[in-house]
């Protein structure tokens, strides 16, 4: 019976160790001193609340630069290691992994502006996007951007015009729907037929794409790119969409030529450990598994292996970061005769984290103000906003005497959060508190009114 609540509470993402925090899920500084509160990087949460207010997001920057080179050491070097900067980025962000050796993806000129003013190398930058706007085109061309990974036959034409006025060959991947869907949320599921993103494999308009970038005289093909999806805990999908791609590689290598045709970029989607009972991508095992299929495929194929390419964010930016929250309103809720939830009310919300309206999802709370004892009941954990759907953690079992006042951590808040976030209800952005070595500085400011008010007119 035991073993079955355990099983049952992990699902509904119940801290069955409410007082434990689990290492693989905080960041890898983060633990419980003595008197019950939570430290990271040896600076307590409750100082960092008191001083910066909440919500609060804390970043550890140890474990985003290690995380950085254990991808770096996975892959075979930082340069095959691409940071989505999607995930969250800050010039500061954008300094940290130059200074790890990794390139940077952009996927819209406001992404590509903070690398530049962060002076990250241009040639190390590689541009997505499947609307790319002119002027995004010729920044990237005039500024000496890396790759630009083209996305339709449109952006093909713009983007051979625009560096031909430049005077520049710009070098490109063609993005390819391989039709390899991963296992996950069907929004963030991005390699199959239907959705807006690449060429199709399937119907060969991926082949005509590759021979017409070639062809094109201000274009220089390096190679294919791919993303299968996103949270996705094992190789076997990556490793599907670079067996079928491999085909495509070695009809184009008769075409294009093996030097020209070198680099195999298969995206990223690395899972990550959101709660207690789910288990992080093992990185090294993924790595080596992928390059060993990509080497055995080639082989078979009677090509050169091509150059693997990676483009981690979640997986580097997501468990570095933990958001603190003041609970405000405690309110318990008669569902029936015989149920009754209690509902946490705290001061953010969906504005500064979507992921659970938009895809159910769950993470790791728990008390970081001291310990609680108190039995666990059915709770729910809201943000202050003027909607129903803005629920932060949605069926949980926790303590009963977590109270007004108290502050509660939500771990692995470091991806799609910040950058994800909103003015919803007028909520303003929260700040953002670099620790490091027992120090803490900020490295956003939280927004004010008077920040919206400048955009009036």
């Amino acid at each position: 019976m035991h073993s079955d609540w355990l099983a049952w509470a992990h699902r509904s993402g119940c801290n069955v160790s409410f007082d434990q925090i689990p290492a693989h899920v905080w960041p890898r500084t983060a633990k419980r001193r003595a008197d019950g509160t939570v430290e990271i990087a040896g600076v307590s949460l409750v100082d960092l609340a008191r001083e910066y207010g909440t919500p609060l997001m804390v970043m550890d920057k140890q474990d985003f630069v290690s995380r950085c080179r254990d991808m770096a050491q996975a892959f075979g070097g930082g340069h095959n290691v691409h940071y989505a900067s999607k995930a969250f980025l800050t010039s500061e962000i954008a300094r940290w992994v130059a200074a790890e050796g990794l390139h940077l993806d952009v996927a819209s000129a406001g992404e590509l502006a903070v690398a530049l003013r962060a002076d990250f190398p241009p040639a190390d930058i590689t541009a997505h996007g499947n609307n790319k706007s002119l002027e995004f085109l010729r920044t990237c061309v005039v500024r000496g951007v890396g790759t630009v990974v083209l996305d339709s036959f449109q952006e093909l034409e713009r983007l051979n015009t625009v560096a031909a006025g430049a005077g520049v060959v710009q070098e490109v991947l063609v993005r390819v729907k391989p039709g390899v869907e991963a296992h996950t949320h069907e929004f963030i599921a991005t390699s199959h037929e239907d959705q807006k993103f690449g060429f199709s494999l399937a119907s060969g308009r991926a082949y005509e794409a590759a021979v017409a970038a070639h062809e094109a005289p201000n274009l220089k093909l390096k190679g294919l790119h791919c993303h299968v999806g996103s949270q996705v805990f094992d190789a076997e999908g990556f490793k599907l969409a670079a067996e079928r791609i491999l085909e495509l590689y070695k009809q184009l290598v008769d075409v294009v030529g093996a030097d020209d045709l070198t680099v195999l970029d298969l995206g990223g989607g690395y899972g990550i450990a959101y709660t207690e009972d789910e288990e992080p991508l093992d990185v090294d095992a993924v790595a080596h598994d992928l390059i060993t299929a990509v080497d055995k495929t080639a082989a078979e194929l009677g090509i050169e292996a091509p150059q693997v390419m990676v483009e981690p964010g979640r997986a580097i930016a997501g468990p570095s970061t933990v958001t603190i929250y003041e609970v405000g309103t405690v309110k318990d809720v008669h569902i029936d005769a015989d149920t009754t939830r209690r509902y946490l009310a705290v001061d953010g919300g969906m504005s500064d984290n979507i992921r659970p309206a938009l895809y159910d999802a769950a993470y790791d709370v728990r008390v970081v103000d001291g310990t609680v004892s108190g039995a666990l009941i059915a709770t729910r954990i809201v943000g202050s906003h003027c909607e129903s759907g803005d629920i932060l953690l949605s069926d949980a079992q926790l303590p009963d005497d977590i109270t007004a006042g108290r502050l509660v951590g939500f771990a692995a808040t470091g991806a799609y959060c910040y950058a994800m976030s909103s003015r919803y209800n007028m909520a303003l952005r929260p700040a953002v508190v670099v620790v490091e070595g027992g120090r803490a500085s900020l490295m956003l400011r939280r927004e004010t009114m008077d920040d919206y008010f400048a955009l009036e007119v």
